[in-house]
Protein backbone atom coordinates (compact mmCIF):
# COMPACT_ATOMS: atom_id res chain seq x y z
CA UNK A 1 0.00 0.00 0.00
CA UNK A 2 1.29 3.43 -0.99
CA UNK A 3 -0.15 6.66 0.38
CA UNK A 4 0.38 10.33 -0.43
CA UNK A 5 -1.42 13.65 -0.02
CA UNK A 6 -1.83 16.64 -2.29
CA UNK A 7 -3.23 20.12 -1.54
CA UNK A 8 -5.18 21.58 -4.45
CA UNK A 9 -3.69 24.80 -5.84
CA UNK A 10 -6.12 25.41 -8.73
CA UNK A 11 -8.49 28.35 -8.15
CA UNK A 12 -11.47 26.28 -9.33
CA UNK A 13 -10.64 23.19 -7.26
CA UNK A 14 -11.29 19.68 -8.55
CA UNK A 15 -13.83 20.55 -11.26
CA UNK A 16 -15.04 18.46 -14.20
CA UNK A 17 -12.10 18.73 -16.61
CA UNK A 18 -9.29 17.82 -14.20
CA UNK A 19 -11.50 15.22 -12.49
CA UNK A 20 -12.01 13.50 -15.85
CA UNK A 21 -8.32 13.63 -16.66
CA UNK A 22 -7.41 12.32 -13.20
CA UNK A 23 -9.85 9.41 -13.60
CA UNK A 24 -8.29 8.57 -16.99
CA UNK A 25 -4.79 8.69 -15.51
CA UNK A 26 -5.77 6.41 -12.61
CA UNK A 27 -7.50 3.98 -15.00
CA UNK A 28 -4.19 3.32 -16.79
CA UNK A 29 -3.10 1.21 -13.81
CA UNK A 30 -4.30 -2.08 -12.33
CA UNK A 31 -4.04 -0.84 -8.73
CA UNK A 32 -7.07 0.39 -6.83
CA UNK A 33 -6.90 4.10 -6.01
CA UNK A 34 -8.95 5.55 -3.18
CA UNK A 35 -9.05 9.30 -2.60
CA UNK A 36 -10.30 11.06 0.54
CA UNK A 37 -11.24 14.67 1.19
CA UNK A 38 -12.33 15.22 4.77
CA UNK A 39 -14.99 12.64 5.61
CA UNK A 40 -15.71 11.84 1.94
CA UNK A 41 -14.06 8.95 0.13
CA UNK A 42 -14.15 7.88 -3.50
CA UNK A 43 -12.68 5.78 -6.30
CA UNK A 44 -10.17 7.84 -8.29
CA UNK A 45 -11.02 5.89 -11.45
CA UNK A 46 -14.59 7.23 -11.49
CA UNK A 47 -15.22 10.86 -12.43
CA UNK A 48 -18.49 11.12 -10.49
CA UNK A 49 -16.80 9.76 -7.38
CA UNK A 50 -14.14 12.48 -7.70
CA UNK A 51 -16.70 15.22 -8.33
CA UNK A 52 -18.70 14.22 -5.25
CA UNK A 53 -15.69 14.98 -3.05
CA UNK A 54 -16.37 18.69 -3.61
CA UNK A 55 -12.68 19.50 -3.25
CA UNK A 56 -11.88 23.21 -3.55
CA UNK A 57 -8.65 25.21 -3.54
CA UNK A 58 -6.50 24.50 -0.44
CA UNK A 59 -8.33 21.22 0.29
CA UNK A 60 -5.99 18.30 0.90
CA UNK A 61 -6.69 15.05 -0.90
CA UNK A 62 -5.31 11.81 0.57
CA UNK A 63 -4.62 8.98 -1.86
CA UNK A 64 -4.24 5.28 -1.06
CA UNK A 65 -2.94 3.08 -3.88
CA UNK A 66 -2.98 -0.72 -3.59
CA UNK A 67 -1.98 -3.30 -6.17
CA UNK A 68 0.81 -4.76 -8.24
CA UNK A 69 1.78 -1.45 -9.89
CA UNK A 70 1.08 0.83 -6.92
CA UNK A 71 4.44 2.63 -6.89
CA UNK A 72 4.27 3.55 -10.58
CA UNK A 73 0.62 4.54 -10.20
CA UNK A 74 1.28 6.77 -7.18
CA UNK A 75 4.21 8.46 -8.94
CA UNK A 76 2.13 9.11 -12.07
CA UNK A 77 -0.80 10.50 -10.09
CA UNK A 78 1.43 12.78 -8.01
CA UNK A 79 3.02 14.14 -11.19
CA UNK A 80 -0.42 14.64 -12.76
CA UNK A 81 -1.70 16.53 -9.72
CA UNK A 82 1.32 18.84 -9.63
CA UNK A 83 0.93 19.66 -13.32
CA UNK A 84 -2.87 20.08 -13.39
CA UNK A 85 -4.17 21.00 -9.95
Amino acid sequence: MTQFSYTIQDELGLHARPAGLLAKEAAKFKSTVTVESGAKKGDAKKIMSLMMLGAKKEHTLSFTVEGEDEEACAAALEAFLKENL
